[in-house]
């Protein structure tokens, strides 16, 4: 009788988060201790800033605009990034690009001060938060093989997926509140005071300088980045599958819309959260992916889930409903993203590494952004629920095609691609 506890322990274990990144690395402590405050001060202005623009506008195709306004500064500061990331030392970009985005804050806050607050301060301001992030991710993503060993890549994403999930359901949850109680001024206030704990954590992160033999950032060297993409269908696999994702079934930009629609302006804020909720019990349950080898199975059925639960919230009218298909949305997207990060991290050689995640930055950030475009006019055009439910399924119809166009991400393995055992030989790790 007295076994059974026994037994139950490792199972436990093995599903628990691994630990060990944390446990083997300074730099990524801070990383993802300044990661959750600056996530949960993001989602705070992120809430804020639609709802502001809607009650400015009453128009889905106003708040749809964002996208618009975000997409070039991201296509062309990410892309330069990416270059930017392998020839400057990283910590120091991250430092000065927070240092930026804290003070775009500050001119959200400032403007809500105003008497009468200007419309177009606001997507200047995202245009500009889009820059920043374009400049600064690169950086961040392709430092995370340089602070972690090879080994611990896949527990190290999950542990940055907890990381963002945490902040990412209490910003939205709490932002919701906030901006309903104590209005939008507040949201961006804590916004400012998140991005200043976060500077002064990053200053804290060890040199990362280039390459001795790192080129300046230059126009040849993103085509070169762009080409060994291209000629990799396993990673090529991974952009189009999640921009494809992205664009088709990206609606929160018409959440405020869809929750009047459905006489429950209370749960704006839970809509924004559900996902994260379902991603992070799919990240506290993680312990296994670092035993997984085929990771090209979880982005595809990752985001194939991710559509087919985006279609089902759109077709209920329960809000309680559409709130569990958002949960389960957002597990299946966690599932795809920890695939994408783990192959992305065991592939890419580390001189291309910072060119290769600004291309990573446009496959996850420019699918949201023309996403947010085409769910804010189509729900102008058709009305919000079909422009939910139809992006859905245009989402798992779009991923089923690129899996049959590219099976080389269907069939990868950790300990059989040859760009994998060729980065675990460089790192000194057995690749099996």
């Amino acid at each position: 009788m007295e076994l059974a506890p026994l037994i139950a322990i490792p199972k436990l274990a093995a599903v628990l988060p691994d630990l060990s990144p944390w446990r083997s690395s300074r730099d990524f402590r801070l990383l993802w201790g300044q990661g959750l405050i600056t996530t949960f001060g993001s989602f705070m202005a992120l809430i804020a800033l639609p709802l502001q623009i809607k009650d400015m506008t009453d128009s889905p195709l106003a708040v749809g605009a964002m996208g618009a306004v975000e997409l070039v500064p991201l296509v062309v500061f990410g892309l330069y990034g990416g270059a930017l990331a392998d020839a400057v030392d990283r910590a120091r970009v991250i430092v000065l690009t927070e240092v930026g985005l804290g003070l775009l804050a500050g001119v959200l806050l400032i403007n809500s001060l105003l008497p009468e607050p200007l419309l177009w301060p606001l997507y200047v301001v995202a245009a500009g938060v889009a820059a920043l992030a374009g400049l600064q991710r690169p950086a961040m993503d392709s430092l995370l093989a340089r602070i972690v060993p090879h080994g611990q890549l896949a527990a190290a994403a999950a542990l940055n997926a907890l990381r963002w999930q945490a902040g990412a359901i209490a910003g939205p949850a709490l932002a919701g509140l906030v901006v309903a109680y104590a209005g939008s001024t507040t949201a961006y206030a804590t916004t400012v005071g998140c991005f200043v704990v976060s500077v002064l954590m990053c200053r804290r992160l060890s040199a990362s300088p280039p390459h001795e033999n790192a080129a300046r950032p230059s126009l040849r060297g993103i085509v070169e980045g762009a080409r060994y993409a291209w000629s990799k269908p396993v990673l090529l696999g991974t952009y189009a599958v999640d921009m494809a994702a992205m664009f088709f079934a990206f609606p929160n930009t018409i959440f405020p819309f869809l929750a009047d629609e459905l006489n429950a302006d209370w749960s704006l804020g839970l809509m924004y959260a559900a996902g994260s909720i379902g991603s992070l019990v799919v990240s506290l349950t993680s312990g296994w992916v670092s035993r997984t080898r085929r990771h090209g199975l979880l982005v595809v059925f990752g985001a194939g889930g991710w559509g087919l639960a985006i279609a089902a919230a759109g077709w209920t009218s329960n809000i309680w409903l559409v709130l569990i298909c958002l949960g389960l949305a957002g597990a299946g997207d966690m599932l795809s993203g920890l695939g994408r990060s783990t192959i992305w991290n065991q592939t890419v050689p580390d001189e291309l590494r910072g060119r290769l995640a600004g291309i990573e930055v446009l496959s996850y950030s420019v699918g949201p952004q023309l996403g947010q475009v085409r769910a804010g006019a189509m729900a102008g055009w058709s009305g919000v629920r079909p422009a939910v439910w139809t992006g859905g399924l245009a989402c798992v119809a779009s991923v089923g095609l690129l899996a049959a166009a590219l099976p080389k991400l269907l069939t990868y393995d950790a300990h059989t691609d040859e760009d994998a055992r060729r980065r675990a030989a460089l790192s000194g790790e057995p690749s099996a």
